[in-house]
């Protein structure tokens, strides 16, 4: 049973995708990656985030990067936005992420930095697992090594 869902708005987001999973797997998290764009096929982004016992919900996308607030409307989990580097160097879908309407928040990482949505997703699931608080604080002071 997956902890994170994973949604990206196209097959060419893969890379960056892969990004977070690296993460998820050094940390031992059970994730579910799914291409599901907002636009092409928004019946499977609804049943996607409808049906899913995922605790936290990271959804990838570029250009107008409809895709997190459009995931963000239809659940009250919380939803993290990857913007990716599609166009405008990313900037365009960084503020279609970051610019949500009232009352329905979505977080947003970096341009390309599911690395950091990966990270965040696990601090917002170490609020109730112990041990997985514990391999974030290992991780942490590796850093300052």
């Amino acid at each position: 049973m997956e902890k994170v869902l994973i949604l990206s708005g196209s097959k060419s987001d893969d890379g960056i995708v892969e990004k977070a999973t690296k993460v998820f797997e050094a940390f031992g998290i059970d994730y579910k990656y799914e291409v599901a764009s907002a636009h092409r096929n928004p019946e499977k982004v609804d049943e996607l985030v409808s049906q899913t016992s995922a605790q936290v919900i990271i959804a990838v996308a570029g250009l107008s990067a409809a895709l997190p607030g459009v995931v963000a409307a239809r659940t009250i989990k919380p939803v993290i936005g990857v913007p990716v580097n599609a166009a405008l160097g990313g900037l365009d879908s960084l503020l279609s992420v970051v610019q949500m309407p009232p009352n329905i928040p979505v977080a947003s990482v970096g341009i390309d930095n599911a690395k950091n949505a990966a990270l965040l997703a696990i601090e917002i699931l170490a609020l109730n697992d112990h041990e997985l608080k514990v391999k974030l604080q290992e991780f942490r002071e590796k850093l300052k090594e």
